[in-house]
């Protein structure tokens, strides 16, 4: 696999289309590729902004989240939330590279990467094509972030092994991989988390991605998420009052 950032220039509330950003730095992608692109230059792009001072995070977090956690239960002041399925520190509100304002999650970031893809597939003139929109996350018991796909389109998102053998022939029985997540990851990883001016990344050589030439189905979105019911980490997840968030 061969993970390649891609440098712009400071994204700002000057920006409008994400569009004209993704078009003006990425010229080519080949077949079989994927575009990874930063939740947050879409949610500038949107408008998905909050000036710092005039709206509390607390605030923020409680419009933005399904469930939270007051920050006053964290050793480090963050509040633990869900939001889209997808456990994340204060709904997705970043001030990094913010410019003064507090940077919200896209407001649909999976129309955001349908978007891009079938931008990129009718100007290159190619049949397959991925698109990631990424943010960095935390793992428990794990120093520093990883990244996480909050949206994709061309391409399944998890590759099932159930049912299949393994090396010594043993059926495997819950074995899934999430393709979307460990291209986030490696995106991620390339594109860094301080000053290096680099959103975007094209991702190639990924012979374990199936890709295909549509956008993800409703039901396939869904088949991504875990009820807290059904999650290995049950009991951890309900031992805690969630509060219920306005999203």
């Amino acid at each position: 696999m061969k993970v390649t950032s891609v440098k712009t220039h400071k994204i700002t509330q000057k920006d409008k289309d994400i569009l004209k950003i993704v078009d003006r730095y990425i010229k080519k992608t080949p077949e079989r590729s994927i575009i990874a692109v930063t939740s947050k230059i879409i949610s500038i792009c949107e408008g998905r902004m909050v000036r710092i001072g005039s709206k509390t995070k607390d605030e923020l977090v409680k419009k933005e989240a399904e469930f939270y956690l007051p920050r006053h239960m964290s050793k480090y002041d963050f509040s633990i939330s869900i939001k889209r399925g997808i456990f994340t520190a204060s709904a997705g509100i970043d001030e990094s590279n913010g410019n003064g304002y507090y940077i919200l999650w896209p407001k649909d970031p999976q129309r955001s990467a349908n978007k891009i893809r079938e931008y990129f597939l009718k100007k290159f003139k190619i049949k397959n094509l991925g698109v990631i929109v990424t943010d960095s996350k935390t793992t428990p018991l794990r120093w520093g972030v990883t990244g996480v796909a909050i949206a994709h389109s061309g391409f399944s998102a998890l590759n099932s092994y159930i049912g299949k053998p393994d090396i010594f022939g043993r059926k495997l029985q819950a074995e899934k991989l999430n393709v979307a997540d460990s291209l986030a990851s490696s995106a991620v990883g390339v594109m860094g988390e301080g000053d290096e001016q680099t959103p975007l990344a094209i991702i190639e050589d990924v012979p374990f991605v199936n890709f295909q030439s549509r956008n993800p189905t409703e039901k396939e979105l869904e088949e991504l998420k875990i009820s807290i019911e059904d999650d290995l980490y049950a009991p951890l997840i309900k031992a805690v009052s969630w509060e219920k968030g306005d999203y």
